[in-house]
């Protein structure tokens, strides 16, 4: 992780950090199995990361990590763990400040550049649903508290119910947020997805966060990935995109299907954030675990089960 790229400016000219691209990992936040947090794990995490899976990148205390169900303090505590343990190994440690409160996101905002971040992201809050224009003021309002650092706003219409296009949300957003730098945009509409594309400068970073259809968004031109199955398919995916970048497109089909059939398998049997988290234990050895209320613990057969399903699957190929 390296904690500066950041080009003077002033307030017209873009910020331009580092080029978040390929592959990143959106974190599992470890809990111990009395549900506090965990920290003595994020370091076997990161190197499980980098020598299992050759991520080098992470996006952390996102919808992966619960952290809209962690606290404040939490987060904080988390993000310099993460940040700690990434420094000159990582790529790109990108952390998600986005609260339901303006106050508290401007308050994680401000705290991930002091501990030296490569970016930030923002969620829009979604118990009062903004239309795309209030949505504009609070990134911007997020953005403002840490003006130096890199900025991506964070599009999951299906989890926040705020189905706004993202390419609405971008129309004039440098204007407003200088330090924009791109979008995680996890969502299926690959049209809105393009859309985005064509109308992204060359400096920012299209990342794309529907795993199972991961191609399709490539093809649309995103310069990346972020998502929770390269925790655990990290290596596979990264075989993928290295396909696709070379114009090898039924190798590339191939790996998506097989992904596709992973995903498949897991949803039949019922696949939730829970049995998510206890899969990567079970594939990875760490000890990530429970999830935190409201999600409840995944039996161990269940993600047993998919774990021997993947292994199956992936030594196919």
């Amino acid at each position: 992780m390296h904690s500066q790229h950041i080009f003077s400016h002033t307030a017209m000219t873009p910020i331009v950090g580092r080029k978040a691209t390929g592959l990143v990992a959106a974190t599992f936040t470890p809990l111990t199995p009395e549900g506090e947090i965990n920290l003595s794990e994020i370091r076997p995490y990161v190197d499980y990361l980098l020598e299992q899976q050759g991520v080098k990148s992470i996006f952390v205390n996102g919808t992966t990590g619960e952290g809209m169900s962690l606290t404040v303090e939490e987060r904080k505590l988390l993000a310099v763990e993460w940040c700690h343990q990434g420094k000159n190994k990582l790529e790109q440690v990108i952390v998600h400040v986005g609260c339901m409160s303006l106050k508290d996101s401007q308050e994680l905002a401000r705290h991930a550049a002091e501990i030296g971040a490569d970016g930030i992201s923002v969620i829009s809050p979604s118990f009062f649903k903004p239309a795309t224009a209030a949505l504009r003021m609070f990134l911007q309002e997020v953005a403002a508290a840490a003006p130096a650092m890199p900025f991506y706003y964070y599009h999951i219409p299906a989890v926040t119910g705020v189905n706004l296009r993202s390419r609405d949300v971008l129309e004039g957003i440098a204007n407003q947020i200088p330090s924009f730098q791109g979008l995680k945009f996890s969502g299926s509409d690959l049209m809105d997805f393009g859309q985005c594309v064509n109308y992204s400068p060359s400096h920012w970073s299209l990342l794309y966060g529907i795993d199972e259809q991961l191609l399709g968004a490539l093809a649309m031109g995103a310069n990346g990935a972020v998502g929770s199955t390269y925790n655990y398919l990290g290596s596979s995916v990264n075989r993928l995109m290295s396909a696709f970048d070379k114009g090898d497109l039924p190798k590339a089909r191939t790996i998506q299907f097989q992904v596709q059939d992973i995903l498949c398998y897991a949803i039949n049997l019922g696949f939730d954030l829970a049995v998510n988290k206890q899969l990567m234990s079970e594939v990875s050895g760490l000890a990530l675990g429970p999830p935190r209320l409201p999600l409840l613990p995944c039996p161990h057969p269940k993600a047993l089960s998919i774990a021997q399903r993947l292994q199956q699957i992936l030594g196919e190929q």
